[in-house]
């Protein structure tokens, strides 16, 4: 019995549906909404769009991000790398990944949170009740405001935050992809006189490349929006401000829904080609299978 050409479309078309109604259809909208005014009522063109690239604090909120991209996504690949190698060989390897993992399983404003404590900072003289400031304060050394004073500071520690979550994910992941490389070819390279380090460098690593691009462009789209870690620490203060929350107040706090759909718009242009890049490299793994 043949299938009526309509058959598959009564499969197809929910999903469309949803596709369109919670995707396209508020994409399309926030497009649109970018070119008016705080209260969408009058156009502005373009004026949005311009004052996110003149204003000083969405310039600011821009480098910062960038700062962002440059410390977080190496070092959180790297580590998860790293310690990806070096924990094949420990005996207890499940339960230190489960621990290096826990973070993941903390919401982010509870990771916030916790850290905004370990950060705390309270006058010289006064008592710490920060862990870093009261561990300087005992060996004599007086307390630093970590958050607060120096921007190339506050941003660092806020990106320590993201790594410390982020780090076991990255670890998981290419653990997996370390455990499918054949022993055999290590123990052959072993044999044939080649150390650890070359090993890494010749074999491990570019066997491991696929997984490592996928990983470090999804740690990109991840700390391109990142939002919640800066909100609960600091929000945006002490110069530490990022995209996503400066969105957040134009759109809450200001009212400015043009400028905020300017921003979002922004935010979403930035992360498309990273998308793509995962897209295509995902069907290169499904075309070489």
């Amino acid at each position: 019995m043949r299938t009526k050409w309509f058959t598959p479309w009564f499969y197809v078309i929910p999903a469309l549906a949803t596709l369109v109604f919670f995707l396209i259809y508020p994409s399309v909208n926030t497009l649109i909404i970018s070119f008016f005014g705080p209260q969408s009522k009058e156009f502005v063109g373009f004026s949005n769009y311009i004052y996110c690239f003149t204003n000083e604090t969405m310039l600011s909120a821009f480098r910062n991000n960038l700062l962002w991209v440059a410390l977080f996504v190496p070092l959180t690949v790297f580590l998860g790398l790293i310690m990806a190698v070096i924990l094949d060989r420990v005996h207890y390897e499940s339960l230190i990944k489960s621990i290096i993992f826990m973070p993941m399983a903390i919401s982010f404003v509870g990771a916030g949170v916790i850290w905004k404590f370990v950060y705390s900072y309270r006058p010289v003289g006064s008592g710490q009740i920060g862990i870093l400031n009261a561990f300087l304060s005992y060996v004599g050394v007086q307390p630093i405001p970590w958050l607060i004073e120096r921007p190339w500071l506050n941003n660092i520690c806020l990106i320590i935050v993201g790594i410390w979550i982020w780090t076991g994910f990255c670890l998981v992941v290419l653990s997996a992809s370390y455990k499918g490389i054949p022993r055999e070819l290590l123990e052959a390279a072993r044999v044939d006189g080649a150390n650890e380090y070359r090993i890494f460098w010749k074999i491990i690593l570019p066997l491991m490349k696929p997984t490592v691009a996928v990983i470090a462009t999804t740690m990109l789209i991840n700390v391109l929006k990142v939002f919640d870690i800066v909100y609960v620490m600091t929000n945006g203060g002490f110069s530490t401000e990022v995209i996503a929350n400066r969105m957040y107040k134009e759109m809450f706090l200001f009212r400015n829904y043009g400028r905020a759909s300017a921003i979002a718009i922004l935010l979403l242009l930035f992360i498309i080609p990273m998308i793509v890049i995962n897209v295509q490299r995902f069907r290169e793994q499904e075309a070489t299978r």
